[in-house]
């Protein structure tokens, strides 16, 4: 890859990469990997595994690497999109909707790791437009090389040719993936209101919820809203999408009377917007995630599986 400026390099030892700029890499690499393969775990897997070989290299062999920036991320991405390829064999048998990972606020990170809320700041990712869930579940309908060349170039800003030598194409074929994948994003994306209606919306989503109110439920559903769970087989949900408002209102009216008085439902930011979470003796078992077009809810995701709530839980 062609050399550049990578943040954190260190510049005492020109003939030797510096542990501090090596290492100030992870945290963008775990913002690479959570995007391509919508899992938190898989990312961290990615780093570590990309370190590993790093760290396998002699010390001559490392000096003769012009950029460890760049290199990091091709390894990093090389490891992506081979992981994406095999995902997709692993979903013929994973039980029920798979949905990417959701991810609290910085401030509510919880992963058992150091640091004075518990958590390691080089492992959290940045929260943006790009890690919505609803722009993950776009990506995630892509075709490996489609996402890798798109989260590359239109969110991490490398350009065409460093992008080339991860997917193994040449830099036009790229350029068409990306642009692809373009398209697919602008035929997905829904006009979304401020944060604070958004939150309102959601706000009124859960007291309706908690009353069992289906009319105003249904008032809050676009007539196609389509509500997606996520339960791996580790936890029980509905398997396939509910597709339309009125049965999405009637089957969570449901849900709540099978709750009853065991469940608190919090509000709170969830992949950086306003979401719900669902607690049961002080456990989160449920993290729902929406997508608000107007004053309507277009699509509600409830993730479930308690290997994609490790973030959330504090036991």
């Amino acid at each position: 890859m062609t050399s550049r400026a990578e943040p954190g390099d260190d510049q005492s030892d020109p003939g030797e990469p510096g542990l501090g700029a090596i290492m100030s890499e992870r945290r963008r690499l775990i913002n690479l990997g959570y995007r391509l393969l919508g899992s938190l775990a898989d990312a961290e897997d990615v780093v570590q595994e990309t370190y590993a070989r790093w760290y396998a290299m002699s010390a001559r062999e490392q000096q003769a690497i012009e950029s460890p920036g760049a290199w990091l991320t091709t390894v990093a991405g090389r490891i992506c999109l081979n992981l994406l390829g095999s995902a997709r064999a692993r979903r013929e048998t994973y039980v029920g909707e798979w949905i990417p990972e959701p991810l609290p606020e910085p401030t509510e990170w919880i992963t058992g790791r150091s640091g004075p809320d518990g958590s390691d700041p080089a492992d959290r990712v940045t929260l943006d437009e790009s890690v919505t869930m609803a722009f993950l579940v776009v990506l995630d309908a892509m075709t490996p090389a489609e996402r890798v060349a798109f989260v590359l170039h239109d969110v991490f800003r490398y350009p065409f040719g460093e992008v080339a030598e991860i997917v193994g194409r040449t830099p036009a074929a790229c350029r068409q993936l990306a642009s692809s994948a373009r398209r697919r994003v602008r035929t997905a994306q829904t006009p979304a209101g401020p944060g604070a209606g958004q939150a309102g919306i959601v706000r009124q989503f859960r007291t309706a919820w908690e009353a069992t109110d289906i009319d105003a439920l249904i008032g809050l559903l676009d007539p196609d809203a389509v509500a997606t769970a996520d339960g791996g087989g580790l936890a029980a949900t509905h398997l396939h999408p509910i597709v339309g408002g009125e049965r999405i209102a009637h089957a969570y009216a449901e849900i709540a009377r099978l709750w009853g008085g065991r469940t608190t439902f919090l509000e709170c930011a969830v992949n950086g917007l306003p979401g719900l979470v669902a607690r049961q003796d002080d456990t989160v078992v449920t993290v729902f995630a929406f997508e608000i077009a107007g004053d309507r809810i277009r699509n509600v995701w409830a993730v479930r599986n308690p290997e994609k709530l490790r973030a959330w839980r504090t036991d």
